[in-house]
């Protein structure tokens, strides 16, 4: 089979295609023909030997991708053959809080990933695909659909008339907006694009803000939100967004922390949090229990992911150069079964 692997921490061009003998399910494993792949910021992360200090050799990347059952080790009942299944990241986090040891088996960070035509993973570490949806479709859920709706659903108790303050417009942004007017909610969302931002009024955001045009974009959120501040902030900046966050939630607000796309650096200061009474919550994926959850509402909405382009499995580089621009407006996917081979 092939198979994509780390050969060097370089971005990249330190991915290597190379053959593999085709791995065999032990007991209470399954063996999965991946169809599709996605790429969330992470795994441009881990190419580039930017993600915490696990760097394996020859490592398979990518958290996220969606294929069919074709083969079960012993014991197993959870799936069968011909199910359409997803990984869930964190292959032992079941339910209930995230544990040091489930973050151990982080798929494409801390064991073997996704970007592969076959991946062995342990049965209680995937969910069943909601029906309507596509493969490539499916492959965008695991990292980005879960982490929106960990933040806004599981943590966030989003509710109709909340006011949702959505920064960017990549895969967890657009996520979130679609749980957020799921849910009834008001959608302010920001970008350096004013194509982009047309966009996003066409798939439901009520309003947008160019932050580029307006850099104090804090302000207008301000005056957006009834000069009291938005309910909930999505905040993929990091420290290079965080205070226009503080300065846009209201008093008893929450801010879930889910990106540091402006760096890693920089200094918050910590007293609105305080003087505001805020609820800052950093969000790493979720459960597999709030992932079958999740999968039900989609199923229940008919919702289907916003893709922007998908991929060829043998130009799967091309993708992460790709996602490195920007440009996209959703999710970037790379096809795996036999359209794209």
């Amino acid at each position: 089979m092939k198979v994509y692997q780390i050969h060097s921490y370089s971005g990249p061009d330190g991915l290597t295609c190379v053959e593999r003998p085709e791995p065999i399910p032990a007991a209470g494993q399954i063996l999965i023909r991946v169809r599709a792949a996605s790429l969330n910021y992470r795994d441009l992360m881990v190419v580039r030997g930017e993600y915490g200090g696990r760097q394996r050799q020859n490592l398979i990347p990518m958290s996220d991708g969606a294929g069919e059952v074709i083969g079960i080790g012993e014991g197993v009942t959870r799936v069968k053959i011909g199910d359409r299944v997803a990984g869930n990241v964190f292959q032992t986090w079941l339910a209930g809080d995230i544990t040091s040891e489930n973050m151990k088996e982080d798929l494409g960070v801390g064991i073997d990933g996704m970007l592969a035509q076959y991946v062995m993973l342990s049965a209680d570490g995937v969910v069943h695909l909601p029906p309507h949806l596509t493969y490539e479709e499916g492959a965008t859920l695991p990292c980005a659909a879960l982490t929106a709706w960990n933040a806004l659903v599981v943590q966030g108790g989003v509710k109709a008339g909340d006011t949702v303050l959505i920064l960017g417009t990549g895969g967890v942004s657009i996520f979130a907006l679609q749980f957020a007017k799921l849910h009834g909610a008001r959608v302010i969302m920001t970008s350096g694009s004013d194509a982009k931002l047309s966009r996003v009024r066409a798939f439901g955001a009520d309003e947008t803000i160019n932050y580029t045009g307006t850099p104090h974009w804090e302000r207008t959120v301000w005056e957006l939100a009834g000069k009291r501040g938005v309910d909930h902030v999505i905040e993929v900046g990091g420290a290079g967004t965080l205070e226009k966050s503080l300065r846009s939630v209201r008093y008893g607000g929450r801010i879930s922390l889910i990106g540091v796309l402006s760096g890693l650096g920089g200094t918050v200061n910590p007293l609105p949090v305080l003087f505001k009474s805020v609820t800052m919550q950093g969000i790493y994926i979720g459960s597999r229990e709030m992932f079958e959850t999740m999968n039900r509402a989609i199923a229940q909405a008919a919702l289907k992911p916003i893709i922007d382009r998908v991929f060829p499995f043998a130009e799967a580089p091309e993708a992460y150069r790709y996602l490195h621009t920007a440009a996209h407006m959703g999710k970037v996917v790379i096809g795996m079964d036999d359209r794209y081979l």
